[in-house]
């Protein structure tokens, strides 16, 4: 099995309402296949900075229940440690959705570029705050 990059995400929430209308958009790439969910945890922090981690594969939490026909994949790479870590930057009295996520558009490319004898040598996400000002400076341009 050939598994496309992963990426991961780190969603934070001052008090999250887990209505379904997150798990719905995500539901919409994984079923046309541009991804698949690897692990999907939610981490609490108390207001002393204690970290909680609530396996959001336990479908009878029914925050949690709109997930579930997304976790048929689910493998469970994310650790506790891997949690903990991701946790630290979040602020006291908070919560965090945490998506691992394979890029499975790029599987095929992945293959192929192997096969080719080429090899991947950088990738980043470029930040949201960078593509604002890129996108007001081409309005700006085009006005």
């Amino acid at each position: 099995m050939t598994l496309g990059p992963l990426e991961y995400l780190v969603i934070g929430f001052d008090r999250p309402d887990f209505t379904g209308a997150i798990a719905q958009e995500i539901e919409k790439v994984v079923e046309k296949r541009i991804i698949r969910l690897v692990d999907v945890v939610v981490a609490q922090k108390d207001a002393a900075g204690d970290v909680q981690i609530v396996e959001i594969d336990n479908v009878r939490d029914p925050r949690f229940a709109s997930f579930a026909p997304l976790l048929q994949d689910r493998m469970g790479l994310l650790t506790e440690e891997d949690v903990i870590t991701l946790a630290e930057g979040l602020p006291n009295d908070s919560a965090a959705l945490m998506l691992l996520f394979e890029h499975r558009w790029a599987e095929k490319i992945k293959d192929a570029i192997i096969d080719a004898g080429g090899f991947l040598v950088a990738r980043e996400t470029v930040a949201p705050e960078l593509l604002e000002a890129v996108n007001a400076e081409l309005e700006a341009a085009s006005a």
